[in-house]
């Protein structure tokens, strides 16, 4: 896995060992910075399920501000921590080790994000979980784009049920990045 491209281009990335997180395919990332390339450059950015941390640090070498990466496997955080400091932005940069609902909480506490990625395992319901929680969180403010990235199979039909609305939906062989904003109100 490597940094596609920005200050830290073709740097390599280490993963996490084993099978438990799926790193997003140098393919798909490169289309979803060419979507987001215009919104990167001085954001807030947050990395949920970040796995070995390569979309928040690809945020970051095309000029985000400032990453929080959030993981509950410890090794998946001493990877993203490895790779941060690899990389030179541990300054720009928090990692968080708790479940998803702590790392909710935690980030509360934080100035709202401009992007919130996530890639949480597949067909475990957790989008649903994640997106209820933040359709309120402060950390969402009227301009944040949450974009969630899952298996091409999973529903987002609640979506507008609970505050939130697609903007736009990108698919791919196996999966998808869905592109999320709040209501109007």
């Amino acid at each position: 896995m490597r940094v596609i491209a920005g200050s830290k281009r073709h740097f390599t990335l280490k993963t996490v060992p084993g099978k438990n997180t799926r790193p997003t395919q140098d393919r798909i990332k490169e289309t979803l910075f060419n979507i987001l390339q215009t919104r990167i450059y001085g954001t807030r950015f947050l990395d949920l399920f970040a796995g070995s941390g390569g979309i928040g640090i690809e945020a970051l070498s095309r000029g985000a501000e400032f990453a929080v990466f959030a993981d509950n496997d410890k090794r998946a955080a001493a990877v993203i921590e490895d790779n941060l400091e690899h990389t030179g932005f541990t300054e720009k940069a928090l990692v968080i080790n708790k479940d998803i609902k702590a790392t909710l909480r935690m980030t509360e506490k934080l100035e709202p994000f401009d992007i919130i990625f996530m890639d949480p395992p597949y067909f475990e319901g957790l989008e649903r979980e994640v997106l209820e929680a933040l359709a309120d969180s402060p950390v969402v403010s009227d301009d944040t784009l949450i974009i969630v990235e899952a298996d091409l199979h999973t529903g987002f039909d609640y979506v507008e049920e609970i505050g939130l609305k697609i903007v736009r939906i990108k698919e791919y062989k196996t999966n998808m990045h869905v592109f999320i904003e709040r209501q109007e109100k």
